[in-house]
């Protein structure tokens, strides 16, 4: 084995082979009429013990990271996500000069379709770069798409902490069940349904609304009801920016508008199935909205493109990009080598660090109702992929290669040959 198991036996026999036994240091080991061995041999042999014993676990070691690089990947994925969101807040609302969505959809796009492009030329990708021709319409339309999804999931963390807007992002499964129902006739089973109210009940406590949860000025920003593991204010890096609950109510809408482009997206992938390699898939995605972005910008007149004025909006610039980047390669890289029920568990990771870096740059905790919500909506997504990763077909099954749309959705992954 490639482990370097020690065999033993197979020495043992060779020692009758009079061709094996001089020795280089001068027939210093010889052996008695009880075959055991005189001399160096038996000092050395604690020396050989301890030795074998730090190969087995090195071998250990180095097969406990042979089975477990994919979910390590995916784990990475989850913290540049996490990261890449929170740069996002920052940009639109930490600084007195405010970037527009659409500016950071287009410098994080960039750089993913260039170095995806660099990435795919190098690994020699097929039908790179366009893609089969019976697919393209279906790969422009899923990289519309995701892009409609991508910028609704980006406006809307203008007024959103960046922990409810993750957190909405995991009705992407149910909202995926429901379109395939519809539109590809796909099963689609009570249970789902269950979660998929479960989940939109998760939402209104994120939301807010004034119908459901009245406050005595509605036009004050709303502040947290119940503070957790803290006894005053708390103070992050950068002050809070609260939102209205008519802002948070606006930005909640577009939230959920994005996953259902996003779930859109990924059935469009199920459509494409094996005719079409994943990262041309993710490069129209990248292609299209970073295109989409530069002509909204230019075109609109209250839009323009806003210069960096200090070093840390250019170094949160850049990460974007590059966060982006890794985080669409390592999902890849994760899901190619890891079962798509252990790996996609990991997703949910990405709420723990919205939590942590939530109170550590702007000093605040969700409410109650927040964390109520969160429950419900990641409780459903679970159920979900638990009952996904229950049937036959998604047992002992490794995930092709995937992407964010379609890194939600477990054992769900998309498996269909639609080969003509």
């Amino acid at each position: 084995m490639s482990y370097g198991t020690v065999n033993a036996p197979e020495d043992s026999g060779r020692k009758a082979d009079p061709a094996a036994l001089p020795s280089q240091d001068g027939d210093h080991r010889v052996e008695n009429e009880n075959g055991t061995p005189h001399g160096g041999e038996q000092a050395d042999g604690p020396d050989h013990s301890k030795d074998e014993q730090h190969q087995t676990a090195w071998q250990q070691l180095k097969a406990f990271f042979d089975r477990n690089i994919g979910l390590f990947f995916v784990f990475m994925a989850q913290v540049f996500a996490s990261l890449m969101t929170m740069t996002t807040r920052l940009l639109e609302t930490g600084f007195e000069k405010k970037f527009h969505a659409l500016q950071i959809i287009f410098v994080r796009m960039l750089a993913t379709s260039v170095l995806g492009c660099l990435y795919m030329w190098y690994k020699s990708v097929p039908d790179f770069p366009l893609g089969r021709r019976d697919v393209r319409g279906l790969l422009v339309l899923r990289g519309v798409a995701g892009y409609t999804g991508l910028f609704c999931s980006y406006y809307s963390l203008s007024y959103l902490n960046i922990s409810d807007a993750t957190v909405i992002s995991f009705l992407v499964p149910t909202m995926t069940a429901f379109i395939c129902f519809v539109a590809l006739r796909e099963p689609f089973t009570v249970k789902e349904a269950i979660a998929g109210f479960i989940a939109f009940a998760g939402v209104l406590f994120i939301a807010r609304p004034t119908f459901l949860f009245p406050r005595h000025d509605a036009d004050e920003p709303e502040q947290s009801l119940i503070r957790l593991f803290m006894a005053d204010q708390p103070k992050g890096i950068v002050p809070s920016v609260p939102a209205t609950p008519s802002e948070r109510a606006i930005a909640v809408l577009l939230a959920v508008i994005g996953t259902f482009a996003a779930a859109a997206a990924y059935s469009t992938i199920r459509v494409i199935g094996k005719r079409a390699h994943s990262l041309v898939s993710v490069n129209y995605f990248a292609v299209i909205a970073t295109v989409g972005s530069f002509i909204i910008i230019m075109v609109l007149p209250d839009l323009h493109f806003e210069i960096p004025e200090t070093a840390t909006q250019w170094i949160l610039l850049v990460a974007i990009g590059i966060a982006g980047f890794l985080l669409q390669f390592l999902l890849t890289e994760g899901l190619q080598r890891e079962k798509a029920g252990r790996a996609t568990n990991l997703i949910y990771t990405q709420m723990v660090f919205a939590l942590v870096l939530e109170r550590i740059v702007w000093g605040t905790t969700p409410p109650v109702e927040s964390l109520f919500g969160s429950a419900l909506i990641i409780g459903s997504a679970i159920w979900v992929s638990l009952q996904k990763n229950k049937s036959p077909s998604a047992t002992n099954k490794k995930a092709p290669v995937a992407d964010e749309e379609r890194s939600l959705l477990g054992a769900d992954a998309p498996a269909e040959n639609h080969e003509d």
